[in-house]
């Protein structure tokens, strides 16, 4: 288990389910990897230009703001987003549409906080932390918080304080309507479009998503089965 605040040996190699392999993944896993890595790259490049101005430290620190510093690691995780991704859903099974509601909960996020970037010292932990909100209100049964930080490389005290963070930052705004379901998984295809590649997202009938409101989430929500195990 990883001490909070720091991210280690997240390159550990993933065992698949018996019989799963990457032709199953869901397609929202690598349209949502490539439009996150895209944002992640120019943002990281937006902090470096700023960190290089004459007085950069000032600089940075007075045009982007400090709402997602929970979500900063010491340094950057070694492993992918679209490994990161493919791990939790490996380990996790949890529906398809979560990455998706998981990215409206990070979208929000940046609605709410326009002087935030999402950057790779916290993208990490603002994917684990919103699939794991986003699992809770779509699935039936979904893995408690120790296996989703066991799975996302960090402690448990750290998952339940991400998740409760962003709960407040989304002012407990967590139900997503159909109508912004569908509006998303539709701006995620436009994307891949734009790169030559028209994958579509799977659109399973999930009655859990209904219209917006406001709503609580048990952060120690908790399950009685056992997970399985994670290889070293």
């Amino acid at each position: 288990m990883l001490a909070a605040g720091e991210y280690k040996n997240h390159s550990r190699p993933l065992q698949p389910e018996p019989g799963q392999t990457e032709t199953t993944l869901p397609r929202v896993l690598c349209i949502l990897s490539s439009v996150l890595e895209k944002l992640v790259a120019r943002n990281d490049k937006l902090v470096d230009s700023l960190s290089q101005k004459e007085d950069g430290q000032s600089c940075s620190s007075a045009q982007l703001g400090k709402r997602l510093n929970t979500f900063h690691g010491i340094r950057a995780p070694n492993i992918s987003i679209p490994k990161y991704l493919e791990r939790i859903y490996k380990y996790t099974n949890c529906s398809p549409s979560c990455f998706v509601v998981g990215y409206v909960y990070i979208d929000r996020l940046l609605h709410r906080h326009p002087d935030s970037l999402v950057v790779s010292l916290n993208v990490h932990r603002l994917l684990v932390s919103s699939v794991m909100v986003a699992s809770k209100m779509l699935d039936d049964v979904p893995y408690n918080n120790a296996f989703y930080a066991r799975v996302g490389g960090v402690s448990n005290a750290e998952l339940n304080k991400l998740e409760l963070e962003l709960l407040f930052l989304l002012d407990f705004g967590v139900m997503v309507s159909s109508q912004v379901f569908e509006s998303y998984c539709s701006h995620l295809e436009k994307e891949m479009l734009f790169n030559g590649t028209g994958l579509k997202i799977e659109r399973p009938i999930i009655s859990n998503i209904v219209d917006d409101h406001v709503t609580e989430i048990s952060v120690e929500d908790t399950q009685s089965f056992s997970p399985p195990q994670i290889a070293d």
